[in-house]
């Protein structure tokens, strides 16, 4: 007698929970990943923000790039994750049971949004304990974080398949670190207009600037702003991109469905 296998909906879920033990057991890359950020923006905020905003209005302008460079640095750990499990050989154990083993990368892709919100919700609590004032009403507040929801879903995709297509969790590492340094080329921390022209043509035109603009804009009260699609356009792309990546890479890692 055959038996049925568990639906898709049911395997994602034993997979996600999964995950998320996983998190919750990894006390300390939790903690890093929520502490970094802080500890960025205290730095911007005391010790260089007197310099860029005599007036100590900084906080107002850094906050946004602090949350994506939280949201950037809490999703490279999803490429170390993905690697683990696709060369310590729990994917070949996977694929004996009647299930869609591709779950296993859905279930890192929803744990890492879950602790990424969670980081992003604790960091705006301590950006309003050092005077972080945002204007915004509801409807603006629920939109910044539509976009900074799709900002980490379609980036942790995106290592996600970095982790699939690397060898090991060391080299998914070394791949995630070099794209966290995008939000430093972008309109984080100081206006592109202050960058050399050589390099202001890279930061207006890569995925960053345009959501940190939006979300800046969604917080400070002014509405969507002129960059509100550019950033869906990008976070679309990347997310679909990602995910043709992930289908493609698997199947050619794993051999199964």
């Amino acid at each position: 007698m055959s038996i049925k296998p568990p639906s898709l909906l049911v395997t994602n879920a034993v997979f996600i929970g999964r995950s998320l033990r996983h998190s919750i057991r990894n006390i300390e890359a939790l903690i890093m990943a929520i502490m970094l950020p802080i500890m960025l923006m205290l730095l911007f905020t005391y010790v260089f923000g007197g310099a860029l905003d005599p007036g100590g209005d900084y906080v107002n302008y850094v906050v946004p790039g602090i949350i994506l460079l939280c949201a950037g640095f809490g999703s490279s750990s999803t490429a170390v994750d993905v690697a683990t499990d696709m060369t310590n050989g729990i994917i070949d154990r996977f694929r004996t049971m009647p299930v869609r083993s591709i779950s296993v990368i859905t279930g890192h892709v929803t744990a890492s949004l879950v602790r990424n919100l969670l980081a992003t919700c604790v960091v705006l609590g301590v950006a309003l304990l050092v005077g972080f004032n945002p204007s915004a009403n509801v409807p603006e507040w629920l939109a910044a974080f539509g976009i900074i929801t799709l900002f980490i879903l379609s980036f942790t995709w995106l290592f996600a398949a970095i982790g699939l297509m690397t060898g090991s969790p060391a080299a998914a590492s070394g791949y995630g670190f070099a794209l966290l340094f995008f939000p430093y080329l972008s309109s984080a921390f100081v206006p592109t207009s202050t960058m050399p022209s050589w390099l202001q043509g890279f930061s207006n035109h890569q995925p960053i600037t345009p959501v940190i603009e939006t979300i800046r804009s969604l917080l400070g009260g002014a509405g969507v702003g002129d960059q509100c699609w550019t950033a869906i356009a990008w976070c679309g792309g990347i997310l679909v991109l990602s995910l043709v990546w992930c289908s493609i890479a698997f199947r050619k890692k794993a051999g199964k469905r």
